[in-house]
Order: C-alpha cells, then structure tokens, then sequence
C-alpha cells in the first residue's frame, strides 16, 4: 500500500540507489488481520474522543521497491465487524441510522495513486467506497521497516493516518447539544498499522 522502498539519500551511484533493499521489497503481500489494526476516531459531544476498530477485513498489497507509482493496494472490511467497547454503540452504527449492514455489508479501498514524499514516508490515494458513495481519500503514511519472522515469514510494516468528512459518503446522522454543537463530529480520522506478509 504504502511501503515502496526505502530512500537513499547517500551519493550511490543509480545502480547501488536501487540495490538490493529495495530491489527485496518489490512483490506481492498480503495483510495480516492478526497484527493489524484499522482504527477510528470520532469527536463525542464535542468534549472527548470516542475510538472504534473493524476485526474483520482482508487485503493485499503490491510493492515496487524502484517504482513507487507501481505499488497498489486493495482493502475489505466487513461493517458488521465494527467494535466501539459498548455494545448498544456498535448496534447503533450498524443500523439504519449510520451503516446499514444489512444493505451495504462491505467498506473497500482500491488504490489508485502511490508516491515518495521522501525518507521513510509515502502517500496513497485510492477510491474509498461506503454506502454505495465511493470517493476519493488520501492516507499518509510511514514506513516502518522489513523483518523476517520466527516463523520464517517476511513482513514489511508501517503506520498510515487519514480525515475523512462523514457527511461526504451519506452518513449524516446527528443530535444537536443543548449547549450549542453537535453530538457527534462529521471529521472522522483513521489511524492504520499494517503488517503485510510477502507471498511466497
């Protein structure tokens, strides 16, 4: 998604600036749900942060370690899956009134723009879809870095955030504060740590 290559910034030759760190890099991936987590922050009665997570989702990744415009990435994530710590919360969400499970039971992301923006961190821009509105969101992230598991798997990971406007993809609901505002914020923010496993 967001891990195309590590920079160098020394004064190697253009055969050595794509040598073999990156040239390892370059493949496909697929997201672990294990030791990820898709979070997201919402603003409560205009006083406290409240945070909620999907558990259910599945993704892959395309990595080039030369070409950063190459990379891609796809992402599914089942709504009914949403967790805030509070159950009548989370039935709240999944129904008419924010994500409609029933009818749309399935968020996706499909990349369409990858790129540097120097040292270790990147940018994606992709197709968001959600209540039948699909729009376009850009994530920021940071690379974190490659490591080969004890179990013999090579796993890149890095960190991604986001905003989003709520209103934007039909999801308006509301109750007005006696004190003035909102009860819920219509900026929503999205923090992501990955780790992507390469395919054999």
């Amino acid at each position: 998604m967001g891990i195309f290559g590590r920079k160098d910034n020394t004064t190697a030759t253009p055969a050595q600036a794509t040598g073999p760190d990156l040239t390892a890099l370059t493949g496909d991936y697929t997201i672990d749900p294990a030791h990820t987590t898709i979070e997201f922050v919402a603003r409560h009665a205009m006083v406290t942060n409240v945070r909620g997570s999907f558990q259910d989702f599945s993704g892959s990744l395309h990595l080039d370690g030369q070409d950063p415009a190459k990379s891609t990435a796809t992402l599914d994530v089942t709504m009914a899956s949403i967790d805030t710590g509070n159950a009548d919360r989370d039935g709240h969400l999944k129904s008419a009134d924010f994500f409609k499970i029933d009818e749309f039971p399935t968020m996706t992301f499909r990349s369409t723009k990858a790129e540097s923006l120097g040292g270790e961190d990147y940018r994606i821009t992709g197709d968001l879809s959600l209540l039948g509105v699909t729009r376009p969101i850009t994530i920021d992230l940071e690379f974190n870095g490659v490591a080969k598991d004890p179990f013999g798997n090579e796993r890149a990971g890095f960190e991604g955030k986001a905003e989003l406007l709520r209103s934007e993809w039909g999801l308006t609901w509301n109750a007005a504060l006696e004190t003035g505002g909102v009860l819920i914020s219509d900026k929503i923010k999205l923090n992501f740590d990955v780790s992507a496993i390469k395919n054999a």
